[in-house]
C-alpha cells in the first residue's frame, strides 16, 4: 500500500474530528437557535427541494468518469454537510459582530446549502484530480471567500440578498477554473480519463433532478416567489428543448450528444437565475433560456478546442460551459433589462448600472484570484498531493471489489 495513501488515511478522520469539535462549540457558544420558524415554515418545501438538488442532483450530475463514481457522489455528500456547517458558522460570526441581523436557523441553512452550489460547481472542474483532503480544504476556503464576496456586494454594492446568492453560478464556476489551472493536466492517452454509457446516465439522471428542482432554487429566497418559479420553469423547458436541437445540428452524423444534452438544459435555469423575479413577460424568460442553451452547446465546441488547450485547463466536467458563461449571459441579461425598466429615471439609471456592473467584476475577479491561490495552495505536499497516474480512480481511497469492472 503506498505510504501516500496511509497518510492521507491518517490525517483526514483527524481533520474531521477537529472540525465537528468546532462545529459543536460554535453551536453552544453562538446564536444557533431554534428561533423564527413558523414564519418559515411555508418554504420548507422548497428548502427540501434545495436539499435534494444538492445532494442528488450534483451527486449524480458529477458522475461523469468511469471510474470516479464512488468518490463523485460519496465525496459530494462529505463536503456538503461539512460545508453547511460551516456556512452557518459563518453567519452566526456575522450576526454575533452585528454585521448582519438574526434570521433565524432555517433561512441561515437555506443561504448555506446554496452558498454550497459554489462549491459543488467548483469540485466539478477539479473532478479526479484532488483527494478528500484537498476538497476540505477547497471547500472551506470557498465558503469564506464567498461570504465575504456576498458581504462586500450587499454592504458595498447595495445588492439584494437574494441576488448576491445567485452570484453562486459566477463564483463558483471561476474560483473551479483557477483552482484547477494549478494542477497538472492528465495525460490525453489516460484511459480513466473518459466516460462510459453507465456513467452518462448517472450524469443525465442528476441533470433531471437539478431541472425539476432549479425552480425552487431560483426561488426559495425570491420576494416574488410566483413569478420566480415560473420563469424558471419557461426558461428551463426552452433550454432542453435547444439542446435536443442544437445537438443533432453541430453533430456529424445528426445524433444526440448526451454531453451536449445533460449540460444545455441546465442553461437555462442559470441564466434566469438573476432576473426570474425581475422578469414579467414569460417570452423573455423563454428568449433567455434559448440564449443560455445555445451558448453552452457553442461554448463546449469553442472552449474545449480553442481556449482550454492554449491555457493549459483541464474542465473535468465542464463548468465552464455548464454554469460559466450561462451566468455571465444572466448577469449581463440582467443589466440590460434594468436598463430599459429604469430609462425614464435617467438621474440614478448610471449608477444603479455601475453598481450591477461592479458586483459582477467584483465576484468573478475575487472569483480568480482566491482560486489561483486556493490552487496553489492545495498542490502543496502538506497536502498529500496524488500522482498524475492516480488522477480519476476510486481504488485510491475506497475498498473497490475486485470481482467489479469498473
Amino acid at each position: 500500500m503506498p505510504s501516500n495513501y496511509l497518510n492521507f488515511r491518517n490525517s483526514v478522520p483527524w481533520v474531521l474530528l477537529l472540525l465537528e469539535t468546532l462545529f459543536l462549540v460554535r453551536s453552544y457558544f453562538l446564536f444557533l437557535r431554534f428561533d423564527g420558524l413558523d414564519s418559515l415554515l411555508s418554504s420548507y418545501p422548497e428548502f427540501q427541494d434545495v436539499n435534494h438538488m444538492v445532494i442528488f442532483g450534483f451527486g449524480f450530475f458529477l458522475m461523469v468518469l468511469r471510474r470516479y463514481g464512488f468518490s463523485s457522489t460519496g465525496f459530494n455528500l462529505l463536503i456538503i454537510v461539512l460545508g453547511v456547517q460551516c456556512s452557518v458558522l459563518v453567519e452566526d460570526l456575522l450576526v454575533f459582530f452585528y454585521l448582519e441581523a438574526n434570521e433565524g436557523i432555517l433561512k441561515s441553512i437555506a443561504k448555506a446549502l446554496i452558498s454550497m452550489t459554489a462549491v459543488a460547481i467548483s469540485t466539478g472542474a477539479v473532478l479526479g484530480k484532488t483527494n478528500l483532503l484537498q476538497l476540505i480544504v477547497m471547500t472551506l476556503v470557498e465558503l469564506i471567500v464567498f461570504c465575504v464576496s456576498r458581504w462586500i456586494n450587499r454592504r458595498y454594492l447595495e445588492v439584494g440578498d437574494h441576488l448576491s446568492l445567485m452570484h453562486v453560478y459566477l463564483f463558483g464556476a471561476y474560483f473551479g477554473l483557477a483552482a484547477t489551472s494549478c494542477f497538472p493536466e492528465p495525460s490525453p492517452r489516460l484511459d480513466k480519463n473518459r466516460s462510459t454509457p453507465k456513467s452518462d446516465l448517472f450524469s443525465m439522471l442528476g441533470s433531471v433532478f437539478l431541472w425539476v428542482f432549479w425552480p425552487s432554487f431560483n426561488s426559495l429566497l425570491a420576494q416574488s416567489r410566483s413569478q420566480a418559479v415560473l420563469n424558471t420553469y419557461f426558461a428551463l423547458a426552452v433550454s432542453a428543448v435547444t439542446a435536443f436541437m442544437l445537438s443533432a445540428l453541430t453533430s456529424k452524423d445528426g445524433k444526440f450528444r448526451m454531453t451536449h444534452i445533460h449540460s444545455a438544459v441546465l442553461a437555462g435555469g442559470v441564466t434566469i437565475s438573476f432576473t426570474a423575479q425581475m422578469i414579467s413577460h414569460p417570452w423573455i424568460a423563454m428568449i433567455l433560456g434559448l440564449l443560455g442553451s445555445a451558448i453552452t452547446v457553442l461554448g463546449s465546441h469553442c472552449l474545449q478546442r480553442c481556449l482550454n488547450p492554449p491555457l493549459k485547463i483541464h474542465d473535468t466536467s465542464g463548468v465552464h460551459f455548464t454554469f460559466g458563461l450561462p451566468a455571465v449571459l444572466g448577469a449581463l441579461a440582467q443589466v440590460v433589462l434594468l436598463v430599459i425598466r429604469e430609462w425614464t429615471n435617467s438621474s440614478s439609471l448610471g449608477y444603479l448600472v455601475l453598481l450591477h456592473v461592479g458586483a459582477f467584476c467584483q465576484t468573478i475577479s475575487l472569483a480568480l484570484i482566491t482560486g489561483f491561490i486556493t490552487g496553489f495552495i492545495l498542490n502543496t505536499r502538506l497536502l498529500k498531493v496524488i500522482p498524475v497516474s492516480k488522477y480519476f480512480e476510486d481504488q485510491f481511497y475506497w475498498e473497490v471489489s475486485l470481482n467489479v469492472k469498473l
